[in-house]
């Protein structure tokens, strides 16, 4: 199973989203902000990096701390989240392979997209 690092502000959408990753095996660390999951980068060994677009820090946060953590970890696989309409201009700002959920989701969409993000060549 993968290393998740999981990366949300809202706290219901976070436990949420560990609950669902955890049950199906995955090992899971989480932070609710940009410079933790900066931090938890350095220290762990990750498969994917989900997060949220919009984080306090930034409107574009998650788009930022993907390309750094593709920076670091080039095999790093990206899955996004937000509760926005994507128009092209966003798209455009995904790394190499990355895919969206859209908010809300379910268990089972949280399950199909990260397993497409992990079976993408």
């Amino acid at each position: 199973m993968a290393r998740v690092l999981v990366v949300e502000d809202e706290a219901a959408v976070l436990l949420f989203a560990e609950i669902v990753l955890e049950g199906l095996g995955h090992a899971v660390v989480s932070t609710s902000s940009h410079t933790g999951a900066l931090a938890l980068l350095e220290t762990d060994d990750l498969d994917v990096l989900f997060t949220d677009i919009r984080l306090p820090e930034s409107n574009l946060a998650g788009f930022e701390l993907a390309r750094r953590a593709r920076d670091r970890h080039p095999s790093l696989k990206v899955l996004y989240t937000t509760g926005q309409t994507i128009d092209d201009r966003m798209k455009a700002l995904y790394v190499d392979g990355a895919a969206m959920l859209p908010k809300p989701y379910t268990d089972n969409a949280l399950k199909d997209a990260l397993e497409g993000v992990l079976n993408a060549a």
